[in-house]
């Protein structure tokens, strides 16, 4: 019987933790910032709040983008605080093009744009 819990505790600690969440940063290379948010009940209000944690993951390509939801798979500590690696893209964020910005100038240069046309 000692056998048996020895082989069913060796597969269930083999077994790495998943968590979904969202790309909060993409700024440092190789590494992305994870934000993961669990609903819980309080435990004596019984009212629902949303708890949120950030992790450090491990994106050896750089697939990730801001706004996209992950999945990463807990690895060995790769750093001071990475100890996450991505192991999928769920969503992709939508890709919104940047809005140019159009020069100001001086008050004289927006009159002129109000001038009425003479018939």
């Amino acid at each position: 019987m000692a056998e048996t819990t020895a082989t069913s505790n060796a597969v269930e600690a083999g077994r790495r933790k998943t968590l979904i969440g969202k790309v909060v940063s993409t700024k440092m290379a190789k590494t992305i910032v994870v934000e993961v948010r669990r609903q819980k009940a309080h435990p004596f209000y019984k009212r629902v709040v949303t708890r949120s944690k950030k992790f450090y993951a491990h994106d050896e390509k750089g697939t990730a983008h801001l706004g996209d939801f992950v999945k990463i798979e807990e690895t060995r500590p790769l750093s001071k605080l990475k100890r996450w690696q991505l192991k999928e893209i769920v969503q992709r964020a939508a890709q919104v093009a940047p809005v140019e910005k159009q020069p100001v100038g001086p008050p004289d240069a927006i009159d002129d744009l109000f001038v009425e046309r003479q018939v």
